[in-house]
C-alpha cells in the first residue's frame, strides 16, 4: 500500500497563486462541496470534466472535511 503525501496549507496557497496546483473537493455531492468549499477549490465534477485537458505537470490536491 502506498502512502499519501502530505502538503501544508501554506504550500497549497502558494501553488494555487502560482497556477501550478489544482485544489479539488473530493465529495461528489454538490451540496457538500458548496458547504465545505475552500477558497480556490473546484468540485469533483468540474475536475472530471477538465481532467483530460490538464497538463501532466499540474499538481492536484484532493481534500475532504
Amino acid at each position: 500500500m502506498s502512502s499519501v503525501e502530505r502538503i501544508t496549507p501554506w504550500d497549497v496557497r502558494k501553488g494555487l497563486q502560482a497556477g501550478r496546483l489544482l485544489l479539488v473537493c473530493a465529495y461528489r455531492d454538490e451540496t457538500k462541496f458548496r458547504s465545505m468549499r475552500l477558497e480556490g477549490a473546484i468540485s469533483l465534477g468540474e475536475f472530471e470534466t477538465m481532467a483530460p485537458s490538464l497538463s501532466r505537470n499540474m499538481e492536484i490536491v484532493f481534500y475532504c472535511a
